[in-house]
């Protein structure tokens, strides 16, 4: 048994499933130790939580389950925005706690890690990143 976990079970009697705004807040402080540049081009960028992808997303995805999405990126890429854009919503990041959480208890991650990744992989989307620059600013963090 690893040296964290307790062997007493009924130490086990208080702990809760973690919470959206649980998951909001290590998002928050995964997304402040990304670097510092890399934050200052976010701008406007919203991080929203949620369980499940909404009905509408999953059916425009064509996704098979609500737990094959951990993270999407709604909004209009820097790459693709222009000066005269107005009125428009401000980019959002979504990250989905329930699926996420599925796949922590599968893989040998850290949960930390692991909504890092979906971070990074959702602002890369935003910056119109390569998949090994998003590599790099991830390995950036750790």
């Amino acid at each position: 048994m690893s040296d964290d976990i307790p062997a007493n079970p009924l130490a086990w009697h208080s702990v809760k499933a973690l919470s959206l705004a649980d998951m909001e807040a290590i998002a928050e402080e995964a997304f402040r130790r990304l670097p510092d540049k890399f934050r200052a081009l976010c701008g406007d960028l919203v991080i929203q939580v949620d369980d499940f992808p909404t009905e509408e997303v999953v059916r425009e995805m064509r996704l098979q389950s609500d737990f094959d999405i951990l993270g999407l990126f709604q909004g209009v890429g820097l790459p693709f925005q222009s000066n005269s854009d107005s009125g428009r919503m401000p980019n959002m990041i979504w990250l989905y706690r329930r699926p996420i959480l599925d796949y922590w208890a599968e893989h040998e991650e850290t949960l930390g890690a692991i909504i890092t990744h979906v971070l990074v992989h959702e602002i890369g989307h935003h910056f119109g990143l390569s998949d090994d620059d998003m590599e790099a600013i991830e390995a950036s963090v750790e």
